[in-house]
């Protein structure tokens, strides 16, 4: 079960990983793509000498100059043009060498312009685009030979760029942590089911085998009796009788266990047809009067007429039956067991009271499992073996209901759900 929930975590946590990993990735694609469009544009657009934003621009650098200062109002020249969101520069150039340099926007004092145009203009002998990777590149240009020069200073976006990918990474790691945690509640749910099925089938053999311990014991023991010599013949018939007895015990044990299993494994719903469970209810209480009379209880009924249900008779008969035989058996005597039906919306309710002594709180949901028993001893003396209620409330979720235990005020009920 620990493999099988260590592998859940991480199948869930490895998709879960692999989802955040491509999203994110994604994410600082599309934004790295968007950013070289832009420059990409930005080129294109100051170098065509038909656009006014290339023909124009808000100031001119003259060579040896300082650009003016960006609170300063800049020469305009007649036309429109654009500012761009990055450092542009437009270099103009005439018989080979640097005419003039316009500034299409605010200028960095740590960015030489001329300086930079020069050692393209050396190393470029053709035209030539060069934008490099925009995390690192500090400049982008486009150089249309013996024409011009556009240049776009990159260092604010690769720095941004690199912000918003260190941002992602600190983002990776938390959502991380939150898939982690994530996976266990995610595995721990999905497993429990199982992890609930493989503890009550290890419970279920640990009883199982349990219960056939002490009759396979009195029958070896019988057997190696009966296997000495000399034994007398009024021993022999009690050893004989305690294999029998010991037999017919396994037998109802292994029975009980066919049933439940049967119940809980096999698709009966074909099988159901509509009975009139108002009779079938009368039916049972008639059946246990005499049972209820040698108890010195009494059974009084209240099952509104006419209510039909669509399951199996049989079922139903044997549901009925464990409960009232519980109740009998439960009852104090010069008591009376009142059992009451009523249907309200397609939704059924028999409720079965007894006086005597109550359950336990901790027990009204235990005395449903298998093999569970509140007064053990009295039970093993009875040979009842736990199984009843647990047949019981098998037969009632069968038939899309319910069945639930309580005490309160001396009384201990069984009510049972049951909905078409």
């Amino acid at each position: 079960m620990k493999e099988l929930k260590k592998k859940t975590f991480l199948t869930i946590c490895g998709i879960l990983t692999v989802i955040l990993i491509i999203s994110l990735a994604l994410i600082n694609i599309q934004n790295y793509n968007r950013e070289r469009e832009n420059i990409v544009r930005i080129l294109r657009v100051f170098d065509d000498p038909e656009n006014p934003a290339g023909r124009l621009g808000p100031f001119e650098l003259q060579r040896g100059k300082q650009a003016p200062d960006p609170g300063e109002s800049p020469a305009q020249q007649p036309g429109d043009f654009m500012i761009p969101d990055h450092e542009v520069y437009t270099v103009y150039l005439k018989d080979g060498r640097i005419d003039r340099i316009i500034s299409h926007g605010n200028s960095s004092e740590d960015f030489d312009i001329e300086a930079l145009a020069g050692s393209i203009l050396q190393n470029s002998a053709s035209e030539h685009e060069s934008i490099g990777n925009l995390y690192f590149s500090a400049y982008a240009y486009l150089y249309k030979a013996g024409e011009s020069l556009v240049v776009i200073n990159l260092k604010e976006l690769s720095a941004k760029l690199r912000r918003f990918l260190l941002i992602s990474l600190l983002l990776f790691v938390l959502l991380e942590a939150a898939v982690v945690f994530l996976s266990r509640l995610i595995a721990r749910w999905i497993v429990f089911p199982a992890a609930e099925a493989f503890q009550k089938q290890k419970d279920f053999i640990a009883d199982a085998s349990h219960e056939l311990k002490t009759p396979l014991a009195v029958i070896l023991a019988s057997a190696d009796e009966l296997g000495a010599d000399g034994i007398q013949e009024d021993r022999k018939n009690v050893y004989i009788e305690n294999i029998r007895h010991e037999s017919e015990r396994m037998n109802r044990l292994i029975l009980g266990l066919l049933e439940l299993s049967r119940l809980e494994d096999a698709d009966l719903k074909s099988s159901y047809r509509e009975e009139d469970l108002s009779r079938l209810i009368e039916k049972t209480a008639l059946i246990f009067e005499g049972v209820a009379f040698e108890q010195r209880v009494g059974i009084e009924t209240d099952i509104e007429d006419g209510i039909r249900f669509s399951c199996s008779r049989d079922e139903i008969e044997k549901m009925l039956s464990t409960i009232l035989d519980n109740a009998v058996k439960h009852s104090d005597p010069d008591t009376a067991i009142s059992i009451r039906a009523r249907k309200n919306k397609g939704r059924i309710t028999i409720r079965i009271t007894n006086k005597g002594t109550p359950i336990p709180p901790e027990d009204t949901e235990r005395i449903f499992e298998r093999f569970y028993r509140v007064d053990k001893a009295r039970n093993r003396a009875e040979n009842r073996y736990g199984l009843g209620l647990a047949i019981a409330r098998t037969i009632a979720a069968n038939h899309n209901g319910n069945i639930r235990a309580f005490s309160e005020n001396g009384e201990t009920s069984f009510e049972i759900t049951l909905t078409e």
